[in-house]
């Protein structure tokens, strides 16, 4: 069974993602208040994800996860889990000025922003959940 911090933290990364899919469906229909608090909610999932990572990697004496899956998957994992890495740190500046724009109904200042820190949010919450499931799911002998 995967240790329950990194579980917590992979539930707090999908129900970001299904945040931002839902937020995104109420921008597409013109329902922004709904809109404003789905981001707003998939906003504090990741931020509840990234103190939960903070506290498993660097108080809770986590042992480091090692990739034992296939070798010829093992580049592509790679590829993810640091496009993953760049992309959070990245995107972060990017999530906070979004929401601040849309919180002061700035709203083409909002879009302009959005346009880029959207899709690099969705595909970091994606993929953190994939790191999660292949790294103490699909690979449960890792350590």
């Amino acid at each position: 069974m995967p240790p329950i911090l990194p579980t917590i933290n992979a539930c707090f990364n999908l129900a970001a993602t299904v945040c931002l899919l839902l937020g995104y469906r109420a921008m597409k229909r013109e329902e922004y208040k709904l809109h404003g608090k789905l981001m707003q909610t998939a906003f504090a999932f990741s931020a509840a994800f990234l103190v939960g990572y903070v506290y498993f990697h660097f108080f809770a004496g986590a042992e480091d996860r090692r990739y034992e899956g296939p070798e010829w998957l093992k580049l592509p994992y790679f590829a993810m889990l640091i496009s993953h890495i760049v992309l959070a740190v990245v995107n972060l500046p990017l999530i906070l000025v979004t929401l601040t724009r849309g919180r002061r109904r700035e709203r083409d200042a909002h879009k302009r922003v959005a346009r880029f820190a959207f899709p690099i949010w969705l595909y970091v919450s994606v993929t953190g959940v994939l790191i999660y499931l292949i790294l103490y799911v699909w690979n449960p002998g890792g350590v």
